[in-house]
């Protein structure tokens, strides 16, 4: 292949990406971030100097899809895929490709490990008078996590297919490269005897959500969650119900734990950091009653970040399995961590976090810290909007919680049940 067919595919994507910018508004959307946040590579991107992630093209969808409709932002979706993967393979064959994507993976993984740790220490040092700008700033680390997290994941795809690569790592930890942003560097399990132990099943104790099957794609308009969006907290959760007494660890699990911190150990020593995020990633979600022992092996090898990084990715576990975990940890002595994961859990849609308290999942004191956490972070509508998911069950509870909050909040809350009509006298 020669330098004037790169050169072209390269110009081909360029001119679809100048296209679509034109037709967008720079000071609005996805597009006026990007250019406040980094002007110069920005423009760099657009000018076909560089080529951009694939999930700054998504975002640039989103605003195009905002503008022009669903039916013509998926169509546009489906053409800028093409030639962005056809960009990618093509500079991707020039000489000094693998050690250019190199260059590009670490400080994306850095970015990745950084804005985890960074979301964990504003939660535990979170008060009252900041949960508003708080909530703001933690949706801004997470979608900072979120993009790295899909780089890391797209530059491992593009090293996956460099032939010399391919012959170093195993097959199945290779990300799809026909959709490097889309896997978000989650779902794909290792396999084979170094990574056994993710795939071990003994008689843990504690019900576990299985997680939640793979959807269709999320449609180039559709609206970006979090708190900048207009979501949003309110006061800060009060410390969740006495935890449960801890209930006794398996042997296997205890040597499951073991077997993961040595691999994590080795991995990490070896600069091997995607595939170390990938294993997290499904240690999340193992059985609840495993997690507290792997954070203390983990503050124990001296790798407090990567217990960081898994319960910043525990977050997008079913509501269920969050409220497991952090019953789990709370009755481990980590009730900071319990609350952490309470505090993101409540800030789903009401009908989620009510299908996870009233279902079979959730433990009960996971059950009732979701609805108290709810109670107190969450406005008196929708409080209300909550209870009538399923009131016989749910309006009692939230009429407890309200009790235990302060005066003020009870008299919000039953307000607003008397208005939904949840609530008489």
């Amino acid at each position: 292949m020669t330098e004037q067919q790169v050169s072209r595919k390269s110009a081909e994507f360029a001119h679809w990406l100048g296209e679509l910018t034109a037709l967008i508004d720079p000071g609005r959307g996805w597009y006026g971030v990007f250019l406040t946040r980094d002007p110069d590579g920005t423009r760099a991107c657009v000018s076909g100097a560089e080529l951009p992630p694939w999930d700054v093209v998504e975002a640039l969808l989103h605003d195009f899809a905002q503008l022009r409709g669903e039916e013509s932002g998926r169509t546009q979706t489906a053409r800028a895929r093409r030639l962005h993967a056809a960009a990618a393979a093509e500079r991707d064959a020039r000489p000094g490709a693998r050690r250019a994507l190199l260059d590009r993976l670490r400080p994306a993984l850095r970015e990745q490990a950084r804005t985890a740790e960074r979301a964990r220490e504003l939660l535990e040092r979170t008060g009252p008078d900041e949960a508003g700008p708080l909530a703001h700033h933690l949706a801004w680390l997470r979608d900072d996590h979120d993009r790295a997290t899909a780089r890391v994941a797209e530059l491992r795809a593009r090293l996956a297919a460099l032939p010399q690569e391919s012959a170093q790592r195993p097959a199945a930890l290779r990300p799809d490269p026909a959709a490097p942003a889309e896997n978000r560097g989650r779902g794909r399990r290792p396999r084979g005897a170094r990574y056994a132990w993710l795939d071990d099943s003994d008689g843990d104790a504690g019900p576990v959500a299985a997680p939640p099957e793979a959807g269709p794609a999320a449609p180039a308009g559709a609206a970006p969650t979090g708190a900048r969006f207009g979501g949003g907290g309110g006061a800060e959760a009060p410390p969740p119900p006495a935890p449960p007494a801890a209930g006794p660890v398996s042997a296997s699990a205890r040597s499951a734990v073991a077997h993961a911190v040595a691999v994590l150990v080795d991995l990490r020593a070896r600069g091997r950091s995607g595939e170390a995020h990938a294993l997290l990633c499904e240690a999340a979600r193992w059985p609840a009653v495993r997690l507290p022992l792997l954070a203390t092996a983990l503050d124990r090898a001296g790798l407090a970040a990567d217990w960081a990084t898994l319960l910043w990715e525990a977050v997008s576990l079913p509501t269920a399995h969050l409220a497991d975990l952090a019953a789990a940890l709370a009755a481990a002595g980590r009730e900071g961590d319990a609350g952490q994961l309470l505090r993101q859990g409540v800030t789903r849609p009401g009908e989620d976090v009510a299908a996870a308290v009233t279902g079979t999942r959730a433990s009960c004191w996971g059950a009732r810290a979701l609805v108290e956490v709810f109670v107190a972070v969450r406005s008196p509508e929708d409080t209300a909007h909550f209870a009538a998911c399923a009131p016989q069950r749910l309006v009692p509870e939230v009429l407890r919680a309200a009790r235990a909050a302060a005066p003020a909040r009870e008299t919000a809350v039953v307000h607003a049940l008397r208005v939904a009509g949840l609530v008489t006298g």
